[in-house]
Protein backbone atom coordinates (compact mmCIF):
# COMPACT_ATOMS: atom_id res chain seq x y z
CA UNK A 1 0.00 0.00 0.00
CA UNK A 2 1.30 3.42 -0.88
CA UNK A 3 1.98 6.52 1.54
CA UNK A 4 -1.03 8.47 -0.50
CA UNK A 5 -3.48 4.98 0.46
CA UNK A 6 -2.17 5.13 3.86
CA UNK A 7 -2.84 8.27 4.40
CA UNK A 8 -6.81 7.81 2.68
CA UNK A 9 -6.92 5.10 5.35
CA UNK A 10 -6.08 6.98 8.55
CA UNK A 11 -8.58 9.48 6.82
CA UNK A 12 -11.36 6.61 6.99
CA UNK A 13 -10.17 5.37 10.35
CA UNK A 14 -10.34 8.48 12.02
CA UNK A 15 -6.66 8.97 13.06
CA UNK A 16 -4.99 12.00 13.65
CA UNK A 17 -3.10 13.77 10.68
CA UNK A 18 -0.26 16.40 10.75
CA UNK A 19 -0.07 19.69 8.81
CA UNK A 20 2.20 17.49 6.87
CA UNK A 21 -0.04 14.68 6.45
CA UNK A 22 -2.40 17.05 4.99
CA UNK A 23 -0.44 19.11 2.99
CA UNK A 24 0.88 15.84 1.21
CA UNK A 25 -2.43 14.09 0.62
CA UNK A 26 -3.55 17.10 -0.90
CA UNK A 27 -0.06 17.21 -3.31
CA UNK A 28 -0.73 13.51 -4.21
CA UNK A 29 -4.33 13.73 -5.23
CA UNK A 30 -4.15 17.10 -6.89
CA UNK A 31 -1.14 16.76 -9.36
CA UNK A 32 -2.44 13.45 -11.00
CA UNK A 33 -5.43 15.59 -11.55
CA UNK A 34 -3.70 18.36 -12.81
CA UNK A 35 -1.51 16.61 -15.04
CA UNK A 36 -5.02 14.53 -16.47
CA UNK A 37 -6.39 18.30 -16.83
CA UNK A 38 -2.76 19.23 -18.59
CA UNK A 39 -3.31 16.12 -21.13
CA UNK A 40 -6.69 17.06 -22.39
CA UNK A 41 -5.28 21.09 -22.92
CA UNK A 42 -2.57 19.01 -24.83
CA UNK A 43 -5.51 17.71 -26.87
CA UNK A 44 -7.62 20.43 -27.28
CA UNK A 45 -4.14 23.01 -28.34
CA UNK A 46 -3.01 19.90 -31.17
CA UNK A 47 -6.73 20.14 -32.30
CA UNK A 48 -7.08 23.61 -32.84
CA UNK A 49 -3.80 24.14 -34.02
CA UNK A 50 -4.06 20.77 -37.23
CA UNK A 51 -7.63 22.45 -37.44
CA UNK A 52 -6.40 26.59 -37.50
CA UNK A 53 -4.05 25.42 -41.00
CA UNK A 54 -7.24 24.50 -42.54
CA UNK A 55 -7.89 28.36 -42.17
CA UNK A 56 -10.40 30.61 -40.11
CA UNK A 57 -13.87 29.09 -41.21
CA UNK A 58 -12.84 25.50 -40.34
CA UNK A 59 -11.67 27.00 -36.42
CA UNK A 60 -14.94 29.20 -36.87
CA UNK A 61 -16.77 26.40 -37.14
CA UNK A 62 -15.98 24.23 -34.31
CA UNK A 63 -16.28 27.16 -32.25
CA UNK A 64 -19.69 28.08 -33.40
CA UNK A 65 -21.06 24.42 -32.11
CA UNK A 66 -18.47 24.37 -29.17
CA UNK A 67 -20.51 26.14 -26.64
CA UNK A 68 -23.55 23.69 -27.72
CA UNK A 69 -20.87 20.31 -27.65
CA UNK A 70 -20.14 21.79 -23.72
CA UNK A 71 -23.63 22.39 -22.92
CA UNK A 72 -25.16 18.58 -24.00
CA UNK A 73 -21.90 16.70 -22.91
CA UNK A 74 -22.57 18.13 -19.52
CA UNK A 75 -26.08 17.38 -18.84
CA UNK A 76 -25.07 13.41 -18.39
CA UNK A 77 -21.53 14.45 -16.54
CA UNK A 78 -23.21 16.20 -14.06
CA UNK A 79 -25.67 13.59 -13.54
CA UNK A 80 -22.42 11.37 -13.03
CA UNK A 81 -21.05 13.39 -10.88
CA UNK A 82 -24.35 13.52 -8.18
CA UNK A 83 -23.49 9.37 -7.78
CA UNK A 84 -19.62 10.28 -8.05
CA UNK A 85 -20.31 12.48 -4.80
CA UNK A 86 -22.43 8.89 -3.18
CA UNK A 87 -19.91 7.49 -3.69
CA UNK A 88 -17.40 9.44 -1.78
CA UNK A 89 -19.27 9.64 0.85
CA UNK A 90 -19.98 5.84 1.45
CA UNK A 91 -15.51 4.80 0.41
CA UNK A 92 -15.17 7.88 3.55
CA UNK A 93 -17.73 5.59 5.64
CA UNK A 94 -15.85 2.58 4.82
CA UNK A 95 -19.23 1.16 3.36
CA UNK A 96 -17.84 -0.38 0.32
CA UNK A 97 -20.59 -2.74 -0.49
CA UNK A 98 -23.06 0.57 -0.83
CA UNK A 99 -20.34 2.72 -2.98
CA UNK A 100 -20.49 -0.41 -5.44
CA UNK A 101 -24.24 -0.33 -5.49
CA UNK A 102 -23.86 2.95 -6.04
CA UNK A 103 -22.04 2.48 -8.97
CA UNK A 104 -23.85 -0.14 -10.48
CA UNK A 105 -27.27 2.53 -10.45
CA UNK A 106 -25.41 5.53 -11.99
CA UNK A 107 -24.01 2.80 -15.61
CA UNK A 108 -27.42 2.40 -16.34
CA UNK A 109 -28.66 5.80 -15.27
CA UNK A 110 -26.04 7.80 -17.50
CA UNK A 111 -26.01 5.48 -20.45
CA UNK A 112 -29.91 5.70 -20.67
CA UNK A 113 -29.58 9.58 -20.50
CA UNK A 114 -26.55 9.51 -22.67
CA UNK A 115 -28.16 8.04 -25.55
CA UNK A 116 -31.42 10.09 -25.62
CA UNK A 117 -29.33 13.63 -25.66
CA UNK A 118 -27.35 11.57 -28.17
CA UNK A 119 -30.49 11.33 -30.40
CA UNK A 120 -31.49 14.55 -29.78
CA UNK A 121 -28.56 16.49 -30.72
CA UNK A 122 -28.39 14.02 -34.21
CA UNK A 123 -32.31 15.55 -34.55
CA UNK A 124 -31.03 18.93 -34.57
CA UNK A 125 -27.45 18.61 -36.00
CA UNK A 126 -28.34 20.22 -39.38
CA UNK A 127 -29.80 23.45 -38.73
CA UNK A 128 -28.86 24.41 -34.93
CA UNK A 129 -25.49 26.05 -36.41
CA UNK A 130 -27.99 28.33 -38.81
CA UNK A 131 -30.00 29.58 -35.79
CA UNK A 132 -26.17 30.51 -33.92
CA UNK A 133 -25.76 32.72 -36.84
CA UNK A 134 -22.98 31.22 -38.57
CA UNK A 135 -22.50 31.55 -42.43
CA UNK A 136 -23.14 29.33 -44.76
CA UNK A 137 -19.69 28.56 -45.27
CA UNK A 138 -19.22 28.17 -41.74
CA UNK A 139 -22.68 26.61 -40.17
CA UNK A 140 -22.08 23.84 -43.12
CA UNK A 141 -18.89 22.70 -41.50
CA UNK A 142 -20.10 22.98 -38.33
CA UNK A 143 -22.98 20.88 -39.12
CA UNK A 144 -21.06 17.60 -39.98
CA UNK A 145 -18.81 18.27 -37.21
CA UNK A 146 -21.77 18.24 -34.77
CA UNK A 147 -23.37 15.35 -36.15
CA UNK A 148 -20.16 13.11 -35.61
CA UNK A 149 -19.76 14.39 -31.96
CA UNK A 150 -23.72 13.69 -31.37
CA UNK A 151 -23.04 10.42 -32.08
CA UNK A 152 -19.84 9.91 -29.74
CA UNK A 153 -21.61 11.61 -26.98
CA UNK A 154 -22.73 8.31 -24.92
CA UNK A 155 -18.73 6.93 -25.24
CA UNK A 156 -17.70 10.25 -23.90
CA UNK A 157 -20.67 9.84 -21.08
CA UNK A 158 -19.08 6.42 -19.90
CA UNK A 159 -15.82 7.96 -20.13
CA UNK A 160 -16.60 10.73 -17.64
CA UNK A 161 -18.46 8.97 -15.25
CA UNK A 162 -15.34 5.90 -15.04
CA UNK A 163 -12.69 7.91 -14.63
CA UNK A 164 -14.84 10.28 -12.08
CA UNK A 165 -15.78 7.12 -10.03
CA UNK A 166 -12.43 6.02 -9.75
CA UNK A 167 -11.17 10.00 -8.41
CA UNK A 168 -13.53 9.40 -5.93
CA UNK A 169 -12.59 6.18 -4.91
CA UNK A 170 -8.93 8.41 -4.58
CA UNK A 171 -7.46 6.94 -7.59
CA UNK A 172 -6.40 10.37 -9.87
CA UNK A 173 -3.24 8.40 -11.19
CA UNK A 174 -5.32 6.31 -13.44
CA UNK A 175 -7.69 9.23 -15.19
CA UNK A 176 -4.32 10.77 -15.83
CA UNK A 177 -2.86 7.91 -17.75
CA UNK A 178 -5.78 7.29 -19.63
CA UNK A 179 -6.26 11.46 -20.41
CA UNK A 180 -2.24 11.09 -22.04
CA UNK A 181 -3.11 7.62 -23.82
CA UNK A 182 -6.20 9.70 -25.14
CA UNK A 183 -3.98 12.87 -26.00
CA UNK A 184 -1.76 10.43 -27.79
CA UNK A 185 -4.38 8.55 -29.87
CA UNK A 186 -5.79 11.91 -30.63
CA UNK A 187 -2.43 12.71 -31.98
CA UNK A 188 -1.77 9.99 -34.29
CA UNK A 189 -5.50 10.24 -36.00
CA UNK A 190 -5.77 13.25 -36.52
CA UNK A 191 -2.35 13.02 -38.67
CA UNK A 192 -4.28 10.38 -40.56
CA UNK A 193 -7.87 11.85 -40.70
CA UNK A 194 -7.99 15.54 -40.91
CA UNK A 195 -5.61 15.65 -44.44
CA UNK A 196 -8.46 13.24 -45.80
CA UNK A 197 -11.88 14.89 -44.36
CA UNK A 198 -10.59 18.24 -42.95
CA UNK A 199 -12.83 19.47 -39.64
CA UNK A 200 -14.88 15.89 -40.00
CA UNK A 201 -11.84 14.35 -39.43
CA UNK A 202 -10.74 16.45 -36.57
CA UNK A 203 -14.11 15.12 -34.95
CA UNK A 204 -13.52 11.36 -36.30
CA UNK A 205 -10.04 11.49 -34.71
CA UNK A 206 -11.34 12.42 -31.28
CA UNK A 207 -14.19 9.80 -31.38
CA UNK A 208 -12.08 6.93 -32.36
CA UNK A 209 -9.50 7.94 -29.29
CA UNK A 210 -12.24 8.50 -27.30
CA UNK A 211 -13.46 5.10 -27.68
CA UNK A 212 -10.49 3.26 -26.95
CA UNK A 213 -9.37 5.43 -23.85
CA UNK A 214 -13.57 4.70 -22.60
CA UNK A 215 -12.75 0.82 -22.91
CA UNK A 216 -9.76 0.80 -21.13
CA UNK A 217 -11.12 3.61 -18.33
CA UNK A 218 -14.17 1.16 -17.91
CA UNK A 219 -12.22 -2.37 -17.89
CA UNK A 220 -10.46 -0.84 -15.59
CA UNK A 221 -12.94 0.43 -12.84
CA UNK A 222 -14.97 -2.68 -12.75
CA UNK A 223 -12.13 -5.40 -12.68
CA UNK A 224 -9.42 -3.99 -11.03
CA UNK A 225 -10.25 -0.86 -8.75
CA UNK A 226 -10.00 -2.25 -5.19
CA UNK A 227 -12.86 -0.03 -3.67
CA UNK A 228 -15.28 -0.04 -6.32
CA UNK A 229 -14.73 -3.28 -8.86
CA UNK A 230 -17.58 -5.14 -10.01
CA UNK A 231 -15.94 -8.29 -11.39
CA UNK A 232 -14.59 -11.08 -10.28
CA UNK A 233 -14.87 -12.90 -6.25
CA UNK A 234 -18.49 -11.74 -5.45
CA UNK A 235 -18.97 -9.60 -7.41
CA UNK A 236 -21.42 -8.78 -10.47
CA UNK A 237 -21.85 -6.17 -12.89
CA UNK A 238 -25.43 -7.04 -13.20
CA UNK A 239 -26.75 -8.63 -10.27
CA UNK A 240 -28.62 -5.27 -9.34
CA UNK A 241 -32.01 -3.95 -8.85
CA UNK A 242 -32.61 -0.39 -9.39
CA UNK A 243 -32.93 1.30 -5.90
CA UNK A 244 -35.04 5.03 -6.33
CA UNK A 245 -33.62 5.73 -2.67
CA UNK A 246 -30.19 6.19 -4.39
CA UNK A 247 -30.99 7.36 -7.25
CA UNK A 248 -33.00 10.40 -5.68
CA UNK A 249 -30.03 10.88 -3.72
CA UNK A 250 -28.04 11.33 -6.46
CA UNK A 251 -30.20 13.31 -8.87
CA UNK A 252 -30.71 15.57 -5.60
CA UNK A 253 -26.98 16.19 -5.47
CA UNK A 254 -26.31 15.77 -9.91
CA UNK A 255 -30.02 18.31 -10.68
CA UNK A 256 -28.83 21.20 -9.82
CA UNK A 257 -25.40 20.83 -10.84
CA UNK A 258 -26.88 19.53 -14.82
CA UNK A 259 -29.71 22.41 -14.57
CA UNK A 260 -26.56 25.02 -13.76
CA UNK A 261 -24.64 23.61 -16.47
CA UNK A 262 -27.81 24.33 -18.89
CA UNK A 263 -28.43 27.35 -18.06
CA UNK A 264 -24.58 28.28 -17.83
CA UNK A 265 -24.00 26.83 -21.38
CA UNK A 266 -26.91 28.66 -22.37
CA UNK A 267 -25.25 31.75 -21.75
CA UNK A 268 -22.30 30.52 -23.44
CA UNK A 269 -24.22 30.07 -26.53
CA UNK A 270 -25.93 33.62 -25.73
CA UNK A 271 -22.32 34.94 -25.48
CA UNK A 272 -21.56 32.92 -29.19
CA UNK A 273 -24.09 34.82 -30.37
CA UNK A 274 -22.95 38.18 -29.09
CA UNK A 275 -19.47 37.13 -30.98
CA UNK A 276 -20.49 35.78 -34.10
CA UNK A 277 -21.91 38.91 -36.04
CA UNK A 278 -18.00 40.42 -35.55
CA UNK A 279 -17.16 37.91 -38.24
CA UNK A 280 -14.94 34.69 -39.22
CA UNK A 281 -11.77 36.40 -37.63
CA UNK A 282 -13.42 37.27 -34.19
CA UNK A 283 -15.57 33.94 -34.00
CA UNK A 284 -12.00 32.05 -34.07
CA UNK A 285 -10.03 34.12 -31.91
CA UNK A 286 -12.52 33.87 -29.31
CA UNK A 287 -12.54 29.88 -29.77
CA UNK A 288 -8.88 30.15 -29.81
CA UNK A 289 -8.63 32.30 -26.86
CA UNK A 290 -10.81 29.97 -25.03
CA UNK A 291 -8.29 26.86 -25.61
CA UNK A 292 -5.54 28.27 -24.81
CA UNK A 293 -6.95 29.87 -21.57
CA UNK A 294 -7.56 26.39 -20.58
CA UNK A 295 -3.78 26.25 -19.89
CA UNK A 296 -4.87 28.46 -16.55
CA UNK A 297 -8.20 26.90 -15.79
CA UNK A 298 -7.63 23.22 -16.01
CA UNK A 299 -5.11 22.72 -13.30
CA UNK A 300 -7.65 24.30 -10.94
CA UNK A 301 -10.49 21.72 -12.04
CA UNK A 302 -8.05 19.21 -11.17
CA UNK A 303 -7.38 20.64 -7.76
CA UNK A 304 -11.43 21.13 -7.58
CA UNK A 305 -11.46 17.49 -8.14
CA UNK A 306 -9.01 16.26 -5.62
CA UNK A 307 -11.25 18.69 -3.17
CA UNK A 308 -14.32 17.00 -3.99
CA UNK A 309 -12.55 13.45 -3.26
CA UNK A 310 -10.67 14.66 0.03
CA UNK A 311 -13.89 16.52 1.26
CA UNK A 312 -16.30 13.70 0.17
CA UNK A 313 -14.10 11.07 1.93
CA UNK A 314 -13.75 13.55 5.22
CA UNK A 315 -17.34 13.65 5.50
CA UNK A 316 -18.37 10.24 4.98
CA UNK A 317 -16.02 9.69 8.28
CA UNK A 318 -17.42 12.13 9.70
CA UNK A 319 -14.64 14.38 10.00
CA UNK A 320 -15.50 17.93 10.46
CA UNK A 321 -11.79 18.73 11.24
CA UNK A 322 -10.57 17.48 7.73
CA UNK A 323 -13.16 19.33 6.21
CA UNK A 324 -12.18 23.35 7.42
CA UNK A 325 -8.41 22.59 6.75
CA UNK A 326 -8.20 20.60 3.32
CA UNK A 327 -11.34 23.32 2.30
CA UNK A 328 -8.35 26.06 3.03
CA UNK A 329 -5.37 24.15 1.41
CA UNK A 330 -6.99 23.53 -1.78
CA UNK A 331 -8.20 26.51 -1.98
CA UNK A 332 -5.10 28.13 -1.41
CA UNK A 333 -3.38 25.96 -3.99
CA UNK A 334 -5.24 26.60 -7.17
CA UNK A 335 -5.60 29.93 -6.52
CA UNK A 336 -1.52 30.40 -6.48
CA UNK A 337 -1.21 28.07 -9.62
CA UNK A 338 -3.38 29.57 -11.54
CA UNK A 339 -2.01 32.97 -10.70
CA UNK A 340 1.26 31.32 -11.64
CA UNK A 341 0.00 30.37 -14.78
CA UNK A 342 -2.25 33.56 -15.35
CA UNK A 343 1.06 35.69 -15.43
CA UNK A 344 3.00 32.73 -17.73
CA UNK A 345 -0.30 33.39 -20.52
CA UNK A 346 -0.02 37.02 -20.43
CA UNK A 347 3.54 37.01 -20.80
CA UNK A 348 3.35 34.28 -23.61
CA UNK A 349 -0.09 35.11 -24.96
CA UNK A 350 1.06 35.98 -28.42
CA UNK A 351 3.62 33.22 -28.97
CA UNK A 352 0.74 31.27 -27.94
CA UNK A 353 -1.51 32.60 -30.63
CA UNK A 354 1.16 32.31 -33.28
CA UNK A 355 1.23 28.37 -32.07
CA UNK A 356 -2.57 28.59 -33.12
CA UNK A 357 -3.07 30.10 -35.94
CA UNK A 358 -1.09 31.41 -39.26
CA UNK A 359 -3.42 34.23 -39.32
CA UNK A 360 -2.09 37.53 -38.32
CA UNK A 361 -5.49 39.42 -37.36
CA UNK A 362 -6.72 35.89 -35.36
CA UNK A 363 -3.57 36.75 -33.27
CA UNK A 364 -3.85 39.89 -32.51
CA UNK A 365 -7.59 39.78 -31.31
CA UNK A 366 -6.25 36.63 -29.53
CA UNK A 367 -3.38 38.02 -27.87
CA UNK A 368 -5.91 40.50 -26.65
CA UNK A 369 -8.12 38.76 -25.00
CA UNK A 370 -6.19 36.55 -23.17
CA UNK A 371 -4.00 39.45 -21.66
CA UNK A 372 -7.41 40.74 -20.31
CA UNK A 373 -8.43 36.83 -19.11
CA UNK A 374 -5.13 36.79 -17.22
CA UNK A 375 -6.07 39.12 -14.45
CA UNK A 376 -9.12 37.03 -13.61
CA UNK A 377 -7.42 34.03 -12.69
CA UNK A 378 -7.14 34.12 -9.19
CA UNK A 379 -10.33 34.87 -8.56
CA UNK A 380 -11.95 31.88 -10.90
CA UNK A 381 -9.55 29.74 -8.94
CA UNK A 382 -11.38 30.69 -5.97
CA UNK A 383 -14.83 30.01 -7.70
CA UNK A 384 -13.30 26.46 -9.24
CA UNK A 385 -11.91 24.80 -6.14
CA UNK A 386 -14.47 26.06 -3.99
CA UNK A 387 -17.38 24.90 -5.76
CA UNK A 388 -15.28 21.73 -5.74
CA UNK A 389 -15.55 21.58 -1.79
CA UNK A 390 -19.38 22.12 -1.54
CA UNK A 391 -19.72 19.39 -4.07
CA UNK A 392 -17.83 16.78 -1.46
CA UNK A 393 -20.63 17.95 1.05
CA UNK A 394 -23.38 17.36 -1.69
CA UNK A 395 -24.06 20.88 -1.13
CA UNK A 396 -24.68 21.87 -5.00
CA UNK A 397 -28.14 24.01 -5.02
CA UNK A 398 -26.61 27.30 -3.73
CA UNK A 399 -23.16 26.73 -5.29
CA UNK A 400 -25.34 27.12 -8.77
CA UNK A 401 -27.58 29.77 -8.06
CA UNK A 402 -24.51 31.70 -7.27
CA UNK A 403 -22.52 30.58 -10.60
CA UNK A 404 -25.98 31.48 -13.15
CA UNK A 405 -27.06 34.16 -10.86
CA UNK A 406 -22.74 35.88 -11.88
CA UNK A 407 -23.41 34.89 -15.49
CA UNK A 408 -26.41 36.15 -16.20
CA UNK A 409 -26.99 38.99 -14.13
CA UNK A 410 -23.39 40.02 -14.93
CA UNK A 411 -21.21 38.83 -17.66
CA UNK A 412 -24.13 38.71 -20.39
CA UNK A 413 -25.35 41.82 -20.15
CA UNK A 414 -21.87 43.41 -19.71
CA UNK A 415 -21.01 42.09 -22.83
CA UNK A 416 -24.29 42.68 -25.00
CA UNK A 417 -23.60 46.04 -23.90
CA UNK A 418 -19.60 46.29 -24.16
CA UNK A 419 -19.54 44.26 -27.58
CA UNK A 420 -21.06 47.44 -29.47
CA UNK A 421 -18.63 49.65 -28.78
CA UNK A 422 -15.47 47.58 -28.16
CA UNK A 423 -15.74 44.44 -30.17
CA UNK A 424 -14.35 41.65 -28.83
CA UNK A 425 -12.39 43.34 -26.59
CA UNK A 426 -15.51 43.98 -24.59
CA UNK A 427 -16.53 40.35 -24.34
CA UNK A 428 -13.63 39.58 -22.74
CA UNK A 429 -13.55 42.10 -20.57
CA UNK A 430 -16.89 41.34 -19.86
CA UNK A 431 -15.83 37.93 -19.08
CA UNK A 432 -12.93 38.88 -16.39
CA UNK A 433 -14.87 41.56 -14.31
CA UNK A 434 -17.25 38.30 -14.21
CA UNK A 435 -15.24 35.78 -12.95
CA UNK A 436 -13.90 37.85 -10.66
CA UNK A 437 -16.88 38.37 -8.69
CA UNK A 438 -17.84 35.15 -8.78
CA UNK A 439 -14.24 34.27 -6.99
CA UNK A 440 -15.04 36.76 -4.21
CA UNK A 441 -18.67 35.51 -3.63
CA UNK A 442 -17.75 31.70 -3.24
CA UNK A 443 -14.86 32.49 -0.97
CA UNK A 444 -17.25 34.58 1.08
CA UNK A 445 -20.01 31.89 1.20
CA UNK A 446 -17.23 29.22 2.04
CA UNK A 447 -15.96 31.44 5.51
CA UNK A 448 -19.67 32.31 6.49
CA UNK A 449 -20.54 28.42 5.82
CA UNK A 450 -21.69 25.93 8.93
CA UNK A 451 -20.67 22.65 8.49
CA UNK A 452 -23.04 19.87 9.92
CA UNK A 453 -21.88 16.57 10.57
CA UNK A 454 -24.27 13.78 10.14
CA UNK A 455 -24.00 11.13 13.11
CA UNK A 456 -23.02 7.60 12.93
Amino acid sequence: MGRKQILLQRLRDGHEMSRRDKFNLVFWLSMPAILGQLSTIVMQYIDTMMVGQLGANATASIGLVSTTCWLFGGLTASIGAGFGVLVAQHIGAKEYGEARNVLRQSIAVCLALGLVISLFCVSIHSWWPVQLGGSPEVASLASRYFLVWSLTLPVMQLLFLSNGMLRSSGNMKTPMMLGVLMCALDVVFNLLFIPLWGVVGAALATSAAALITTACSFHYLVTRSPELRLVGDNFSLFTFHFSFPIIRRSLKIGLPMAVEHAVFCGAQIVSTMIVAPLGAVAIAANTIGIVVESLCYMPGYGIGDAATTLIGQSFGARRGDLIRSFSILTVGVGMGVMTLLGIVMYLLAPELMLMMSPDVEVQAQGTMALRIEAFAEPMYAASIVVYGVFMGLGDTLVPCIMNLGSIWLVRIPLAAVLARTMGLRGVWLAMCLELTVRGIIFLLRLRFKKIKIKNP
